[in-house]
């Protein structure tokens, strides 16, 4: 399968690490062009560096896109792209009753509105074009919702809606909306969250990380986390021609942590 973006123009927010960086560069190698995304113009400058410094298919844009100034400035920059990756997201536990209402409406903003706002943008002239491919990055977290990090949880469950129901408005148009869900995954985040038990054990980041997927993902198929790159393949697959016939579908990335056959 040869999967080709050659002309196609991709926007992937929250790109200058994780997941977002892995796909990002996935696209570029595919011959795309893409606009990268971070809160700060030092983060996307460093990951244009990593993607082989200024080029004519690489663009990043600073900004904050959980706020609605922020995806209006972007928007009037970027008024057009063929395929739209909604990867923007902050995640961390905290007790329920430890939450309060300003952490739920920054994670809903972030998580959610981003993609909203985005999607609201975008897909009309997809849609006119008779071509399109916006992409959720949700979670396996949208599911098994974990007990310390509900309001996380909330905000992935909440793309799945918004996933599916985007992808039966725009239905006969040539724009397919789907979501991904990973399980969990290492990241630069899961590396910095899991760093302080590698320096306490001196064990390996890879080891370190096995090791929470057997404790906090026991029904986990692969028993490690998944590698960005791993969940960038679904994410480029699912962007592409050969995807055409999938939409308003939750495609797992998780390792099987998720119990279901479907």
């Amino acid at each position: 399968m040869n999967i080709d973006f050659t002309g196609r123009r991709v926007l992937v927010t929250g790109s200058t690490g994780g997941i977002g960086f892995a796909a990002a560069q996935g696209f570029l190698g595919a011959g795309a062009s893409v606009v990268i995304n971070g809160r700060s113009g030092t983060s996307v400058e460093a990951a244009t560096a990593r993607l082989g410094g200024p080029q004519p298919s690489l663009a990043g844009f600073a900004g904050d896109l959980g706020t609605e100034s922020a995806c209006a400035r972007l928007i009037a920059e970027y008024p057009d792209f063929d395929i739209l990756v909604n990867n923007l997201g902050v995640f961390g536990p905290r007790d329920f009753f430890d939450t309060p209402d300003e952490e739920w409406d920054r994670f809903f903003r972030t998580n959610v509105m981003s993609g909203v706002r985005l999607a609201r943008a975008y897909a009309p002239a997809m849609a006119d074009r008779g071509w399109g491919r916006i992409v959720f990055i949700s979670s396996e977290s949208a599911i098994n919702v974990p007990v310390d990090m509900i309001h996380y949880g909330f905000t992935k469950t909440a793309q799945l809606a918004i996933s599916r129901g985007l992808a039966k408005r725009l239905a006969g148009t040539g724009v397919t909306v789907n979501a991904v869900l990973p399980g969990p995954t290492l990241s630069e985040g899961v590396a910095d969250m899991l760093k302080p038990e590698v320096e306490r054990t001196g064990s390996s980041l890879d080891k370190v990380a096995a090791d929470f997927v057997a404790a906090h993902r026991g029904s986990s198929i692969i028993q490690r986390a998944a590698e960005v790159g791993e969940v960038a393949n679904m994410i480029l697959y699912v962007s592409s021609d050969q995807a055409s016939a999938t939409t308003g579908a939750a495609l797992r990335v998780d390792g099987g942590v998720i119990d279901s056959i479907i």
